[in-house]
């Protein structure tokens, strides 16, 4: 190994240091449900508490089990955020709670779950990379049939495919803990009721819980760790620059060239890679020759490289003066242990002349197991049958031999001219220069040509007999074999300095062009702006038509292109179509929609696709070729990092704008109600005063207005401390029975001509509550039900029990609700035109009741009743804020 090669690698150094200043993950991984992630995270979560971390639970999902829901017990679990969706409240984990707090350490149960529409992000992950991006650590769990990459193998013996899953690049920057036990236990737990109900463990126990299936998940549990292990273990051998193979596991790569039969080298390393659960990648070696090869050739490497992708390996490109040398670095880098080849069948004159490339790769590797497969021998006669202008791509141009030829006669002439000055040694020193100018501009074999030539001209002109070609003197003789040889040995190395200059530039070109095109980058405003850069460039680096497609509701329109607009057939839509719904590429040169003259590829972060890139050539050949996939990458991934950075700009404006739009409003409606308290005041001491002396119908008036304002004063100031998040709870066990009756009570007035139906058991459990909230709550959906129900009819009030929650309803019969529209009944302000809700209020009554249920834990949503005309106001209490036990109440 040369001391360049003892240098950190820059990838991973650089992606080190872009790890400085994140948060720390660490995720808790299962086989399966019950085999206590939650429980494994708590407990960690404890005892860093316990030394004197900040610990704050985000979220956490106990599902009911005693065991889990006591190590809760003494942490500091923030408020979920509920989001009202076609008429229900969900609860989420309240990111900006959570960033505002900022605690030095976060747990963030179930990592693979969906965030309900209308959150910041779709998955719970991405909020956890948010956290990260902060600085947060996080802890966190998943179980294995999450794992993206894993989905469809769970689901092949499973028989169950999961939708929600997590990027394997999430685990590959995390710390993995895995938290195992044996599958017998496992279900043993089932069974005794651990992890789900009786009735349901039992259909558990019959399909995803049975034996077979849990070993299977186990291993591969163990497995992607062990995985994950190894490659964070590599990203720090190559950042701090050891060297060795570190083979703690099995890491192969196959070579591949433009040969036919390459493509059974890709799946003999899929098969070895799958028998061994390793990674493995495929690996094209660019060299000169790969120039000089034709658009078929091309064609072959690329489709070889497509399959490798489609069969789930990696693919590299390596520039390499030749191909052992190229292979010895790659799989130097990638610390590979096993290296598949393909041997065709060569004469033994052919070794001779040119080397076995795989015996030096068994010599030249060692720690390296080298795989020899044999090529397709029929298919390779048929590759050879190929036109001579192929065959002649490599010996130059007429131009180069007569440019040597001349050349070589300059230098004898001037050699001539000297004759009488120079000796006989220097003049044999002045042919070398035709060789190495041949071998600079023209190649190795000009450079070969000049030399042979050299050694003619050098013998036919100066050595005596002279003007024949004829040798009279040994030592003459020797000299032209010793000028032969320098003239052959300076042709090669000069052709090499040739190619590791030509490989330089053009690396050094591309890195140029990377550079300028991500200051560009980095100026832009706009996605327009973007979109064209993209397309200018892209399509003047690679010669290319480009055409970037947004999607919208009308489905894609043309955001920018490098020429004029292109017409895009149903085809082309098709496949943007599918680019946009898969995040793979399509069309000509790809697996899918083959049939299209463009091809397609994803511009997105993550799992989204921010806009599709669609690619042609002029005279419809395949749009890229193998040598030119590394480049588009690149530009790819920069194109849609520009496009995500300009998304969350976006974003963060709107955020910026609603909480300034917030913090007014909460100052005006706290200034204007104390404003108001005082004169409310007076009034209602004034009133009560004149009621001493006279008895008058004005003063019940009085009276019951000022009390009504009153009232409106109070939700004022209730709607601002909600939304200032100056909420203070006293949470204690409340009986439901004694809530409702006592809120009915207070509420009479209100309720007049309405007879209220109570159906709440008292069997049910209590509920961990603050009284006082839960009793403006109840008085506000009372006093909203006896608002608007129809005269004379009854109110019902009635408590369920569900799985995993208790539902206390409030239900009228009335007009109504709008279908569609439940969940803007408890906006701020919000009055429904078109129903039964525009009759007096203010509009923050339903307001007051969501902000403060959500601060409780609880969620309340509303919907029409099914059984007739009316509405249904439902408050939901999960199964942490249920009672089920007197010994709970005395904790």
């Amino acid at each position: 190994m040369t001391p360049e090669r003892d240098r950190p690698a820059p990838e991973a150094f650089l992606r080190q240091a872009a790890q400085e200043g994140r948060g720390k993950l660490k995720i808790f991984l299962g086989a399966a449900p019950g085999v206590g992630k939650t429980f494994e995270m708590l407990s960690e979560g404890a005892a860093r508490r316990a030394s004197g971390v900040d610990v704050a639970v985000g979220v956490v999902e106990t599902h009911g089990r005693r065991e889990t829901e006591a190590l809760t017990e003494g942490q500091e679990i923030l408020p979920r955020r509920a989001i009202t969706y076609e008429g229900h409240s969900i609860a989420e984990m309240d990111l900006d709670a959570l960033l505002e707090r900022r605690p030095q350490l976060a747990l963030v149960d179930e990592l693979a779950h969906s965030n309900a529409p209308g959150s910041r992000h779709p998955k719970r992950w991405q909020d956890v990379e948010e956290l990260l991006d902060a600085g947060i650590d996080v802890f966190t769990t998943i179980n294995i049939q999450h794992v993206e990459s894993l989905n469809d193998v769970v689901a092949s013996f499973t028989r169950v495919r999961v939708r929600e899953t997590v990027p394997d690049r999430i685990l590959e920057v995390a710390e993995i803990e895995v938290v195992d036990i044996p599958p017998d236990e496992l279900i043993e737990r089932l069974k005794e009721g651990k992890v789900y109900l009786p009735q349901e463990a039992s259909r558990a126990l019959s399909h995803f819980f049975s034996k077979s299936n849990l070993s299977a998940l186990r291993e591969l549990a163990l497995r992607r760790a062990a995985q994950a292990v190894d490659a964070q273990m590599l990203e720090h051998v190559r950042a701090n620059a050891l060297g060795g193979t570190w083979a703690g596991g099995e890491r192969i790569v196959a070579a591949v060239s433009e040969l036919p039969g390459a493509e059974g080298l890709v799946r003999a390393a899929k098969r070895i890679a799958d028998a061994q659960h390793a990674p493995w990648t495929a690996v094209h070696v660019e060299t000169a020759r790969t120039r000089q090869l034709g658009a078929e050739e091309h064609k072959r490497i690329a489709a070889v490289l497509a399959l490798a992708t489609q069969l789930g390996g990696d693919v590299a490109t390596v520039p390499a003066v030749n191909v052992i040398d190229g292979l010895k670095t790659f799989t130097t880098d990638a610390r590979a242990t096993q290296l598949i080849v393909g041997k065709s069948a060569r004469s033994r004159l052919f070794e001779l002349r040119h080397g076995s490339v795989v015996d030096r790769l068994v010599r030249e590797t060692p720690g390296v197991a080298v795989h020899v497969l044999p090529m397709d021998e029929k298919r390779l006669h048929a590759a050879a049958m190929i036109p001579m202008a192929a065959l002649s791509r490599g010996w130059g141009t007429p131009a180069g031999y007569a440019c040597t030829t001349a050349m070589v006669a300059v230098v004898a002439a001037s050699g001539l001219a000297l004759q009488h000055i120079l000796n006989l040694g220097n003049i044999a020193l002045l042919f070398l220069l035709p060789v190495m100018a041949a071998a600079s501009l023209f190649g190795l074999r000009t450079g070969l040509f000049a030399g042979l030539a050299a050694s003619l001209a050098y013998n036919f002109f100066f050595l005596p007999p002279t003007y024949t070609l004829t040798v009279s003197n040994p030592e003459n003789l020797l000299s032209i074999v010793i000028l032969l040889g320098v003239a052959f040995v300076t042709s090669q190395l000069t052709s090499r300095v040739r190619v590791q200059a030509d490989l330089a530039a053009t690396s050094a070109r591309t890195n140029a062009a990377l550079a300028g095109y991500l200051r560009q980058l980095t100026s832009l405003k706009t996605s327009d702006e973007v979109a064209r850069a993209a397309c200018t460039e892209i399509g003047r680096l690679m010669d290319l038509r480009v055409v970037l497609l947004e999607e919208s509701t009308a489905g894609f329109s043309v955001q920018a292109s490098s020429a004029p607009e292109p017409r895009l057939e149903t085809m082309e839509m098709a496949a943007a179509q599918w680019v946009s719904d898969t995040g793979q590429p399509a069309g000509r040169g790809t697996g899918t929609l083959t049939a299209s003259d463009w091809q397609f590829r994803p511009l997105g972060a993550g799992e989204h696709v921010l806009a599709v890139l669609g690619l042609a050539r002029d005279d419809g050949g395949d749009p890229v070729r193998a040598d030119q996939l590394t480049l588009l990458g690149s530009l790819t991934d920069q194109t849609a990092l520009a496009l995500e950075r300009l998304r969350l700009e976006a974003e963060m404006r709107d955020v910026d704008a609603v909480r300034e739009r917030d913090r007014l409003r909460s100052a005006l409606l706290s200034s204007v109600s104390h404003d108001l308290r005082t004169p409310l005041t007076s009034v209602l001491a004034g009133a009560a005063e004149l009621r001493r002396e006279i008895d008058h119908p004005l003063l019940t008036m009085i009276e019951s207005e000022a009390i009504r304002l009153n009232r409106f004063v109070s939700n004022l100031l209730d709607m601002a401390r909600v939304e200032a998040g100056a909420m203070r709870l006293n949470v204690e066990p409340t009986d439901l029975t004694d809530a409702v009756g006592s809120a009915i009570a207070d509420t009479r007035r209100s309720l007049a001509g309405h007879a209220v139906d109570l159906r709440v058991s008292p069997d049910l459990p209590l509920v961990l509550v603050d009284p006082q909230l839960f009793h403006h709550c109840l008085l506000n959906l009372l006093d909203n039900a006896g608002r608007y129900a129809d005269p004379g009819t009854p109110i019902t009030v009635v408590a369920e029990r569900h799985y995993g929650e208790l539902c206390l309803s409030v239900v009228d019969e009335g007009p109504g609700l709008p279908p569609g529209r439940e969940a803007e009944l408890f906006e701020t302000f919000r009055r429904l035109e078109g129903s039964d809700r525009v009759v007096g209020g203010t509009g923050l009554g339903l307001a007051i009741v969501k902000g403060f249920a959500e601060a409780m834990g609880m969620t309340v949503g509303a919907k029409g009743r099914p059984d007739k005309r009316g509405a249904c106001f439902i408050l939901r209490f999960p199964e942490a804020l249920l009672v089920r036990n007197a010994e709970e109440v005395g904790e």
